[in-house]
């Protein structure tokens, strides 16, 4: 059989400047195979590459019939990677799996490998499966030019490729990094937190399991994991150094275990029937100090862990541990509050012996440190359970059903001598016995909370009464809120205990003096006990029918001035700005002027086409066409009403104030030009026509207090002014003033001249009308005594 010599008819120029103009490899693979098919034809033609990270071949092009299955490795090029020059196989002398790659249905005559080797480097290989005849290796001499340009053409292209994916791998990692910090640092719960750390470094590093260790004591507990892990389960606390994470917080050094048969990951495998691989474990160390481990467990596809794993652990675990760090600092300076909180609240209840001070003081003060809706304390008077105080209530309503529902649940938790400890998660009532699942089931029902909390008020003298605490989420307390609880709880024991003793013994001290008193009026003679007596008789008459201005003060506060926003109506640029900063304009003054050449035209085409209706349907009516002129009346009454709307819009272009005041918006001559979206706030109005001042009057005052009632104001800005006005708004809801509660007044007050500003301060006085002079002088007394009597009697 004579040798079949291929005429080499390529045009290496063309074909080079092809392949430059190519910078994918498949694509440059492409032009190869196609460029080979040329000299056998009909022979499938398929160029692979060997990638050495999964050490497995990978098809770039092909040409011919059927396409090579990138899913078979082809056991054709088992061999190919040790050749120098091309090899030839006789179809007699192949195996079937030789060419299983190749889904065809013909024999094949010849089989022939040509490695593509550029300075002494493996980079392609070219595969040739002829089913016509039979190839020799003399045929590929020819070429020899060729199969050096297609290796040097791969090996760029490859390269090319490798450095984008390089870099592409590293701006990835470092974007996954940017992510990582940014998650961390977003928030600073230390709960949320060790959750978190060891769910993303997972994301990123695929594994069996993430575990987040945290030094304990003189020991390691694992606080956080992400993925699976049953030879350890969360809260597992580690002590000495045999343990991979306790060899690592010991030394402060990572450690990397490849192998299962490992002592150490034997034994910690134990009898759990495991299978661990590999483990690779890097401390975190935060200013010097370890803060705690970070361990991995198992990458994924059985693959061991890299250097590059071990950097990126690495450097994460700096991250985790500023995370970790400040978080820390949070939880440090809540227990600093928390005691703060405490300190104070222990010092308010012992300064008094008002016990109505003293309750409000135990409900209301936690709150500062503590989210609840509504704490509630109890007291136990002649065998019954009375509510004295609710945190953010004046006085107790008895007859509200939801203060009857929260008494009721009082008594109920009295009858345990112990703290008592619900919460609802699901709809689920967690308690220990079926009787507190019923109780709790319908109180959380009615109420809408999902936690509650009670503690006894106890001491060596017996039972006072209870201190609960409910709230709608029902991880409202954490374990130092519990200690916070019952330390209160002992302190306002001792206070209530006090209070309640110094409320029992006024009388005896008030007797002594009034008999004191009457001895010594019994020793005066008849002219002066009858003059004394007619003074006093004299005092009661002017206290009682004499009439006296009643006034109500307290301070005054400017309250921040009324504005009003201009809006743009619709999209637009502003054309023109006719104000500043600082001028005074009145209602329906024009502002600025935007761009208004559409709405113009509008209207004049609007127009135009009404009279042009109007003049047909003239037309029509002279003709006597009433069909006609029916339908040009409709559409002249249509075009007059598009003709309003036009002018509307029209109209709108101009920004106009709704109010009178003042421009207090800064450079707003330099608006013209700028683009207004529809909504868009162009420029703000101050209205100083009029001013707001809050009066805060004591809540004892509040009755007296009306709407209308004339008001005169004193200001420390103008010590020489009255400004004078009327109550408008009394607020429903008490302010906090130091230890008082107070209502505000708002009075109106005019201020044509704009004197009044923001933020002042001074006093105000509020008439309240005319009343007798014993109400105006010892109306505060009365309220006292009445107080201090219902407290005695408690009816």
């Amino acid at each position: 059989m004579a040798t079949y010599r291929p005429t080499v008819s390529v045009a290496v120029p063309e074909f080079l400047l092809a392949l430059l103009s190519e910078t994918v490899a498949a694509k440059r693979g492409a032009l190869v195979a196609s460029q080979w098919a040329e000299f056998f034809p009909g022979a499938v033609i398929a160029i692979y590459r060997y990638d050495e990270q999964v050490a497995e071949w990978e098809l770039l092009a092909h040409v011919g019939a059927g396409q090579p299955d990138e899913e078979v490795q082809p056991a054709s090029l088992a061999n190919v990677r040790t050749l120098t020059s091309p090899a030839v196989w006789s179809g007699s002398t192949l195996r079937l799996e030789q060419f299983a790659h190749l889904e065809i249905r013909k024999n094949v005559e010849s089989l022939a490998c040509v490695p593509l080797i550029h300075n002494g480097r493996f980079v392609a290989a070219i595969e040739i499966a002829n089913f016509e005849r039979r190839m020799e290796t003399s045929e590929f001499a020819p070429l020899a030019d060729l199969v050096h340009w297609c290796a040097v053409g791969l090996d760029s292209a490859i390269a090319y490729e490798t450095e984008r994916n390089n870099d592409y791998d590293s701006i990835t990692r470092l974007t996954q990094l940017y992510d990582l910090e940014r998650t961390f640092n977003s928030t600073l719960e230390m709960d949320k937190l060790l959750n978190i750390v060891p769910a993303k470094i997972r994301d990123i590093l695929p594994c069996a399991a993430i575990n987040l260790w945290m030094v304990q004591g003189e020991g390691l507990i694992l606080a956080g994991r992400a993925g699976a892990d049953p030879t350890l389960q969360p809260g597992a606390v580690l002590h000495g150094v045999q343990s991979i994470p306790g060899a690592v917080a010991d030394s402060g050094k990572s450690i990397a275990v490849q192998n299962a048969s490992d002592p150490r990951i034997v034994e910690r495998v134990g009898q759990t029937g495991a299978q661990i691989r590999c483990i690779l474990a890097v401390p975190v160390i935060a200013q010097g100090l370890l803060v705690g481990v970070i361990e991995a467990i198992d990458k994924h596809h059985e693959k061991p862990f890299t250097e590059d794993d071990l950097f990126f652990l690495t450097t994460i675990s700096e991250t985790t541990a500023s995370a970790l760090h400040n978080a820390s600092l949070l939880e440090a300076e809540r227990k600093v509050e928390i005691l703060e909180t405490l300190v104070e609240v222990s010092r308010e209840i012992t300064s008094t012996l008002n016990l109505d001070r003293v309750l409000g003081t135990v409900v209301n003060g936690p709150q500062k440190i503590m989210e609840y809706d509504r704490a509630a304390i109890a007291l136990e008077s002649m065998g019954k359970l009375q509510i004295k105080a609710i945190s953010g209530k004046h006085e107790v309503v008895a007859a509200d059903p939801g203060v009857k529902a929260l008494r009721e649940l009082l008594q109920f938790c009295s009858v345990s001598e112990s703290e008592t400890y619900v919460v609802a998660r699901n709809d689920q009532v967690e308690a220990d016995d079926a009787d507190t699942r019923s109780h709790f089931t319908e109180y959380f029902k009615q109420s809408g909370s999902r936690a509650w909390y009670c503690v006894p008020l106890a001491d060596d003298q017996g039972r006072l009464g209870l201190l609960s605490f409910e709230s709608k989420n029902p991880d409202f307390l954490t374990d130092a809120h519990f200690e916070l609880i019952r330390v209160l709880a002992a302190q306002a024991t001792v206070a209530v205990r006090n209070a309640s003793l110094y409320t029992e013994t006024p009388f005896i001290g008030l007797l002594q003096p009034l008999q004191k008193k009457k001895r010594q009026f019994l020793a005066l003679g008849k002219r002066q006990r009858t003059a004394r007596i007619t003074l006093a008789a004299a005092a009661l008459l002017f206290l009682v029918f004499f009439p006296l201005p009643m006034r109500v003060a307290g301070t005054a506060t400017v309250a921040p001035e009324r504005k009003a926003n201009i809006q743009a109506p619709f999209d637009g640029t502003v054309r023109r700005v006719l104000v500043r900063e600082g001028d005074p304009i009145h209602r329906g003054e024009v502002l600025a002027e935007m761009e208004d050449w559409e709405y113009r035209s509008a209207v004049v085409n609007a127009e135009a086409k009404r009279d042009e209706a109007l003049a047909k349907m003239n037309r029509a009516l002279a003709m006597n066409d009433g069909a006609e002129a029916g339908i040009q009346r409709a559409d002249s009454e249509y075009w007059q009403s598009e003709l309003g709307l036009a002018r509307e819009r029209l109209n709108q272009s101009k920004l106009r104030s709704p109010v009178d005041g003042v421009i207090s918006t800064p450079h707003i001559e330099d608006a013209v030009g700028r683009k207004l979206q529809l909504g868009d706030s162009f420029a703000e109005v101050v209205d100083t026509t009029h001013t707001s001042i809050d009066v805060a009057v004591d809540q004892t005052d509040l009755p007296l207090l009306q709407l209308g009632d004339s008001a005169a104001i004193k200001l420390e800005g103008f010590p020489t002014r009255k400004f004078h006005g009327e109550v408008v708004i009394v607020s429903p809801v008490a302010t906090v003033a130091g230890d008082e509660r107070v209502f505000m007044a708002r009075v109106d007050v005019p201020n044509p001249d704009g004197a009044i500003r923001a933020g002042m301060q001074g006093n105000g006085k509020i008439s309240t009308g005319w009343r007798s002079a014993g109400f105006v002088f010892f109306r505060g007394f009365g309220i006292w005594s009445w107080t201090k009597l219902w407290n005695w009697f408690g009816w």
